[in-house]
């Protein structure tokens, strides 16, 4: 796979910053400062992960995808590869981003805006849930590819490190709070706490979510356990 590199994001250089500020000032860090990983708050637009199956359908026999950029999560990148997806009625999504690296299901994520524009019912599901969901037609510039089930609203979620766990006093599965600061601000709740060794501290929401708090790089936001 070819290396791609991309600057730190705002969060972390943010915290070097304050951290550097409060040191020489000489004044104890607020506990939220205190935290082992800055928060990272990601807009995820629609996208779809495949398997290579999938990949050789629409883009030819021994296809492999293109790292075009490189996402917060390790080892993960948005792909070069982009798609049209077919809904019902004939309605379209042109330049549909895949995601990689392959997968071992189908799954197309969508926002309810998405949904209501191809006339789909979706479900709000966690990533990989995809039992009774409803289907569509992918089109490559090499073939189709059908998917019977797999498209979902994916539900907002929190990628943590076992450290992050500690810190905010949460389990796998466990419900936090994202409140997202500016004119626009709002408290997000029940968002899904995703535990793991290779995760680094981010937070998913969806382009609706994104747009009804008008966030931007420099919003302010805050992470914690659900009441």
């Amino acid at each position: 796979m070819a290396s791609v590199s991309s600057a730190p994001p705002r969060a972390v250089i943010e915290k070097l910053v304050r951290q550097a500020v409060y040191q020489r000032l000489g004044k104890p860090l607020p506990r939220m400062a205190m935290a082992p990983n800055p928060l990272v708050v990601n807009v995820s637009a629609r996208h779809c992960h495949l398997t290579s199956e999938a990949v050789e359908a629409l883009f030819g026999q021994g296809h492999k995808l293109t790292p075009l950029k490189a996402l917060y999560q390790e080892g993960q990148f948005a792909a070069k590869e982009v798609i049209t997806l077919i809904g019902p009625r004939s309605r379209v999504i042109s330049n549909l981003r895949i995601l990689g690296p392959c997968r071992t299901m189908n799954q197309v994520e969508l926002a309810y805006t998405d949904a209501i524009a191809l006339g789909f019912e979706i479900p709000l599901r966690l990533s990989g849930d995809i039992e009774g969901t409803p289907g569509c037609m992918l089109m490559g510039p090499a073939g189709f590819f059908e998917m019977p089930n797999g498209v979902i609203r994916a539900r907002r979620h929190a990628h943590l490190h076992p450290d992050d766990a500690r810190f905010y006093e949460v389990n796998n599965g466990d419900a936090m709070q994202l409140k997202i600061g500016g004119e626009c601000g709002i408290a997000l709740k029940q968002v899904l706490a995703r535990v793991q060794e290779s995760f680094k501290l981010e937070v998913h929401i969806d382009t609706d979510e994104g747009n009804a708090c008008n966030l931007q790089p420099e919003t302010a936001c805050e992470l914690s356990k659900q009441p």
